[in-house]
């Protein structure tokens, strides 16, 4: 996530460099092309201000439905973040006689650690994770967060059996499972559902031929510069499109994308503070003063 008010010069040109390269070459070919070959075509500036207006609603629509799910991703963190915050209370208040409470905390911290890692796609390393219970660490590292769910589950109910809880407690309990396994059910489905390849491609499609007729257009008006007239038009257009493809997969490790490493480390922060753990990790710090991941 983005944590700076506004991009300077370098940061834009290192996200548009390639494609600002590549449409100047184009724009030039294609004024070669006209000068050379056509003898100037002339091309009535209708032509492009149709196409610019409907590659605009193209663009448009991939943005507000990569922002949806941009959104949809945070408030199910957010609830998760929610989530936590009563289930570390809960088990403080209702568990005061288990000998094993903090270790259900434990666990939670580490489905948390393993959803993220799940969702990100890469192993968990136990040797970052130093302020987890390191037998449960390397125990359950290479477990799904599911089975981690299952194991908590199993526990309450054991507490539930051994009567260190009643039913009230037990209910409260295991519907905040319920809810972490919503929650995780909802990311995997964001997360695994790719936004539909051909909306991408014909929007690529169209900015293209937009630029090339708006170049074509422009090159009787006002000769070479409208090399430069191609390459603004397709730099609005391109830094619009990239805005929303950065947003459509909001689960990776990106600028713009949801914030898992801090999300979860503040759980943790908050957590092993309630039950006065010894180990306490550090806030998550920006990179390049830029964006947290």
């Amino acid at each position: 996530m983005l944590v700076i008010k506004k991009l300077g010069i370098k940061q834009i040109i290192t996200i548009t460099w390639r494609f600002d390269l590549l449409m100047i070459l184009f724009c030039g070919i294609i004024y070669l092309v006209n000068t050379n070959l056509f003898k100037t075509l002339v091309l009535p500036a209708s032509f492009p201000a149709l196409l610019g207006t409907a590659v605009a609603f193209f663009i448009g629509f991939n943005n507000n439905q990569a922002y949806n799910r941009w959104w949809e991703a945070r408030t199910i963190w957010g609830s998760i973040v929610n989530d936590s915050r009563t289930f570390t209370r809960n088990i403080n208040a209702f568990c005061k006689d288990y000998p094993n409470k903090d270790l259900l905390i434990h666990r939670h911290l580490l489905f948390l650690n393993s959803l993220t890692a799940s969702l990100r796609k890469y192993k968990l390393k136990p040797q970052v994770l130093t302020y987890i219970n390191q037998d449960l660490l390397y125990k359950h590292c290479n477990s799904t967060p599911t089975s981690l769910l299952n194991i908590q589950a199993n526990n309450i109910v054991e507490m539930y059996q051994q009567q260190i809880i009643d039913g009230f407690q037990f209910n409260s309990l295991n519907n905040l499972l319920q809810n972490f396994c919503d929650s995780m059910g909802k990311s995997e489905r964001i997360n695994n559902t790719p936004y539909p390849i051909t909306y991408l491609y014909f929007t690529e499609l169209s900015i293209w031929i937009f630029i090339l007729l708006a170049t074509l257009a422009m090159v009787p008006l006002i000769g070479v510069w409208s090399i430069f007239f191609g390459w603004l038009i397709g730099f609005v257009y391109n830094v619009i499109d990239l805005n929303g493809r950065e947003m459509m997969n909001p689960f990776v490790d990106a600028p713009m994308c949801i914030p898992l490493n801090m999300i979860v480390r503040n759980i943790e922060i908050t957590a092993l503070n309630e039950i006065s753990s010894e180990q306490t990790p550090e806030p998550i710090e920006n990179l390049n003063n830029i964006y947290i991941n």
